[in-house]
């Protein structure tokens, strides 16, 4: 059985997707593009970028209950590579003790031209 997780403060899905799913005490969290569920803005540069994806993320995972230490494997979709220090320094700042399992990729392009977009696993 599977439940839905929804949280107001993230952005709406763009898509036939949900913003994220419960499961067997995993939540999967979809790819979250850098957007401000309350404006609607996407900041520019990869930092603020990536704290917004992060922030996202920490929302949706906090409507299951969840927090950050929840996690246990991340993606990171980088416009360029050149962009992954800069995201690294904020993706750091998200987790204390041991860190989650991640892979960091570049791809051709990210909806709505973002810089960086983060998905993640999560558990109970």
């Amino acid at each position: 059985m599977k439940k839905v997780i929804c949280s107001p403060k993230a952005p709406g899905a763009i898509g036939p997707y949900s913003q994220a799913i419960e499961a067997a005490g995993m939540v999967f969290v979809s790819g979250q593009l850098p957007i401000d569920g309350a404006t609607g803005v996407m900041p520019e540069g990869v930092s603020a970028q990536a704290r917004q994806s992060l922030e996202n993320v920490k929302h949706i995972l906090e409507e299951a209950g969840l927090g950050m230490a929840n996690i246990v494997k991340t993606t990171v979709f980088l416009a360029d590579m050149s962009l992954f220090a800069e995201m690294n320094a904020v993706y750091a700042t998200y987790f204390e003790g041991d860190c989650p399992a991640r892979s960091a990729v570049a791809v051709k392009a990210l909806p709505k031209d973002a810089l960086v977009e983060i998905e993640c696993i999560a558990v109970r």
